[in-house]
């Protein structure tokens, strides 16, 4: 009994270093992962299905967060987040030893591209990748390090404790009360303007757009008391980063399987 308490005890409360590494939630990532799948050329939607074989890469995306409490995965831990405190790049910031989410997603990238990966490491590759570029798309991934990236920043979310992470992560998604292909449809609507901009961009670009976005994040009441308001001041910029990271995985993986 014991042991299957202490078990369940770390399902639910895993170790991090600074962030939850489930960010986005299930929803979250599938919803990126779901729109990503609208974007691919031919080859590369050929190499996706090569790859993952039956597995949607929806369904793919919360890969990296179903096998954290694996003790042979234990050195991934500190992929899923990248700190960069407010005016600094992240070439002047102090590396994480262990690897950080900027990093991971440049290795892994470049990784796939060789073409040297064996049949398992190029299916976990892809699978990391798609959960990494949601991850670096929800600004308290790119944390200040001064709270955790907002797990540390405690509020109460419609008069029930929370966090910033956790808010951001999975209760302004629960909210809207939609499955994750619902919600992808309906914000699945990009210009052929926003494509070509958002495609053109790069990861560094992309963890300063985060930054750029953590005043708005961080934008609290006195009491932290949030609910109503706060998830309409920011409808419109969840739903931009879960879209822009759709857009953006399908134009790398277009990218590493090419025309």
């Amino acid at each position: 009994m014991l042991i299957t308490f202490l078990f369940a005890f770390l399902l639910l409360n895993p170790a991090t270093n600074d962030h939850d590494t489930n960010v986005w939630g299930t929803n979250g990532h599938r919803i990126v992962g779901d729109i990503a799948a609208d974007y691919l050329s031919p080859d590369a939607r050929k190499a996706v299905d090569r790859v993952l074989g039956p597995t949607s890469m929806a369904i793919a995306s919360t890969w990296m967060d179903r096998i954290k409490s694996d003790p042979a995965y234990d050195h991934t831990h500190s992929w899923h987040w990248v700190t960069i405190p407010d005016g600094m790049t992240y070439e002047e910031t102090e590396k994480n030893p262990d690897g950080d989410l900027i990093n991971t997603i440049r290795t892994i990238v470049r990784e796939l591209k060789s073409g040297a990966l064996n049949k398992q490491e190029e299916q976990e590759n892809l699978k990391m990748l798609i959960h990494l570029i949601g991850d670096i798309h929800q600004p308290l991934h790119v944390g200040t390090g001064k709270d955790r990236g907002g797990n540390a920043t405690e509020v109460e979310w419609f008069y029930e404790e929370s966090n910033l992470h956790r808010v951001w992560d999975s209760e302004m998604i629960k909210d809207r009360k939609l499955s994750y292909t619902e919600f992808s449809t309906a914000i699945n609507h990009p210009t052929d303007e926003q494509l070509k901009e958002w495609q053109d961009s790069g990861v560094l670009d992309w963890a300063k757009e985060s930054m750029a976005l953590r005043e708005q994040v961080y934008d609290l009441p006195e009491d932290h008391q949030i609910g109503y308001e706060y998830q309409y001041e920011n409808y419109d910029l969840l739903n931009r980063q879960l879209l822009k990271a759709g857009v953006r995985l399908a134009g790398v993986l277009n990218e590493i399987y090419g025309d």
